[in-house]
């Protein structure tokens, strides 16, 4: 039997396709830890998987690949989607993709398989990070081929002796190191919020709670003076702050496949982390590299949430936003709220606020009364000129 690859997750989709293809196929199954996990509900998973008749089963940790791959550029971006959303699952599916396909070459695979639908994002970012890194597999694709219904692939287990609780969980959720994605009936209205009990995290804390978080050219090198490695401060950050019920909302955006979509999302290591770095930024960067990095930021959230992380132009984007954060640091201190947080200040020692010239507003040490008149006379020129020409 040939050799097949498939992305399998647990759920219901992708039991149905590990199922049906070991009929046809040597199955080897592969899940991939960008966050979110713990040993328990690895093992469970991997236990699972043999159970739908998989000849071996590999689950890949890449929540370090994750971070300085992507998360790490979409702070130096301080990228959220439409202003709200910071790519907590579209990220993820990106890496989860490529060590799926990097796996599947590694034992010599001739087929590759995922669960998506035809109606949705991630079928797009798997085909074609897919296709572009190995063009020679064929991809397999059972639910959105054979169109079948939620009910239809549990009969089909049934009928395999797959008689597991595939009850569908009033809410889908998707942990991971970036963030947590929550859907339910509600976000497939335009109307209705997502109610307090379908988040994950539940508020827990009450009393005011101070956090430093300290960046090293745009890295979060440590919490509360604790030194880690980036995506275990992303962590830790995440438990103090979830506790406060901190970085819900919900995500109205354009997909792939041209429809609108809505998703709700707990984020709140994410939305902290990305706020306190764009307020040293604004402390740390001339007005002419932010107003620069926010266009490129906007473009390279983009690019990733279209799948598109594979074109050389991420690349080029990256190597800007990295060169941009050389003097990206210093301390930032968070206050933790019941529900939501705010930026206290900084302390770095390239704040640009430090300068000799003055106090904005207040007190003029780099120049005279009249030079100030002299800058402000040549600046209106542009302006004087065009009412003169066009109003006479």
């Amino acid at each position: 039997m040939k050799k097949l690859v498939i992305a399998y997750s647990g759920g219901l989709d992708t039991s149905y396709c590990a199922v049906s293809l070991s009929k046809k196929f040597e199955v080897h199954a592969a899940s991939v830890n960008t966050g979110g996990f713990t040993k328990a509900e690895i093992d469970q998973i991997e236990a699972n998987a043999y159970k739908m008749g998989v000849t071996s089963y590999k689950n890949i940790d890449a929540v370090a690949t994750f971070y300085q791959k992507v998360v790490k550029y979409l702070i130096f971006g301080n990228v959220l989607k439409n202003n709200t959303y910071p790519l907590s699952v579209s990220a993820e599916r990106i890496i989860q993709a490529i060590e799926i396909i990097e796996y599947a070459k590694s034992i010599g695979a001739e087929y590759i398989a995922h669960g998506s639908t035809g109606a949705g994002n991630d079928q797009v970012r798997f085909d074609m990070i897919f296709q572009t890194l190995a063009p020679e597999i064929e991809i397999i694709t059972p639910i959105r081929d054979q169109k079948l219904s939620r009910q239809e692939e549990i009969d089909y287990l049934k009928a395999n002796g797959i008689d597991m609780s595939w009850e569908k969980a009033k809410y889908s959720v998707n942990k991971g190191l970036w963030g947590t994605s929550v859907g339910g009936s509600e976000t497939l209205t335009s109307n209705k919020p997502l109610p307090s009990e379908a988040y994950p995290s539940q508020l827990k804390h009450t009393d005011e709670e101070k956090v430093k978080l300290t960046f090293e050219k745009g890295e979060l090198v440590a919490v509360n003076g604790v030194e880690n490695d980036p995506e275990i401060n992303i962590e830790t950050l995440n438990n103090l702050a979830s506790a406060y019920a901190i970085g819900r909302d919900i995500h109205v955006g354009d997909t792939i496949v041209g429809i609108k979509g809505r998703v709700g999302f707990e984020a709140a290591a994410a939305l902290i982390t990305i706020k306190a770095h764009h307020l040293l930024e604004k402390h740390t960067l001339t007005k002419w590299q932010l107003q620069h990095k926010e266009y490129i930021a906007s473009f390279y959230g983009m690019h990733l949430h279209e799948g598109q992380y594979l074109d050389p132009v991420m690349r080029n984007m990256e190597a800007f936003l990295q060169s941009s954060q050389e003097m990206v640091s210093g301390d930032v201190v968070v206050s933790l709220k019941p529900y939501h947080f705010t930026l206290d200040g900084i302390t770095s020692e390239h704040d640009l606020m430090n300068a000799k010239f003055g106090s904005y507003g207040e007190e003029n040490k780099g120049w005279t009364p009249d030079e100030a008149k002299g800058f402000i006379k040549i600046f209106g020129n542009q302006n004087k000129i065009y009412q003169q020409v066009n109003n006479s």
